[in-house]
């Protein structure tokens, strides 16, 4: 579902790059979409608005999220996956886009494997659902048993001029684990990129 993000490669050269000097000891295989350092309360956010179509992608280690990174052991981590999975899929809340932008989600999807494969998330339309996660499974369990998960968003917004700045206030206030997330934006004023904070929660587009 990653069109856009893949369509526009220059989105990604400087993730690639940035990496480049911490990965040099070992082979780079996974691409520009897996976290090149799995550092905790740190996460990366690449973002493409092109027209009506706005697509988001927020790949994080599971800690920032859960709090955790096992999986489930008891009743109160079963409670706070479904919590997490719940603010996931609502991402016109979590990355505060306005109703006047319009903004539905056509498609969003999720990897990790401690949210469970059951809960991919959807493809509005389309009855065949596109699964993409499954093949993301090898790669949520890195060295150390450390767990990344992903999430990402198709939205088709009919008032894209009201989309003024990304907003990652509620995102910073729901995952307060989340200390700082590196930026990619593509927008009408070109590329972009940025460590957004709680204390600095906003990257125009």
């Amino acid at each position: 579902m990653r069109h856009l993000l893949f369509a526009v490669p220059m989105l990604l050269l400087p993730l690639s790059y940035s990496q480049a000097h911490e990965d040099d000891h070992h082979h780079e295989h996974e691409g520009a979409t897996s976290l090149g350092a799995h550092e905790h309360g740190a996460a990366r956010l690449n973002a493409a608005l092109d027209g009506n179509q706005l697509e988001l992608e927020l790949i994080s280690p599971a800690m920032n999220l859960l709090g955790f990174e096992h999986a489930a052991a008891s009743a109160a981590d079963e409670a706070k996956i479904a919590s997490v999975r719940s603010q996931l899929e609502q991402p016109l809340a979590l990355f505060g886009l306005p109703a006047t932008a319009g903004c539905s989600v056509s498609e969003q999807q999720f990897a990790g494997e401690l949210l469970g494969s059951a809960h991919a998330g959807y493809q509005r339309g389309d009855d065949h659902e596109h699964k993409q996660e499954d093949k993301h499974d090898h790669d949520d369990h890195e060295a150390g048993g450390h767990s990344d998960i992903e999430a990402h968003y198709q939205l088709d917004c009919s008032n894209p001029e009201a989309l003024h700045a990304l907003d990652l206030t509620r995102l910073f206030e729901s995952f307060p684990g989340t200390e700082k997330i590196q930026v990619q934006l593509i927008g009408p004023s070109g590329q972009q990129g940025t460590e957004l904070t709680p204390a600095r929660a906003q990257l125009p587009f």
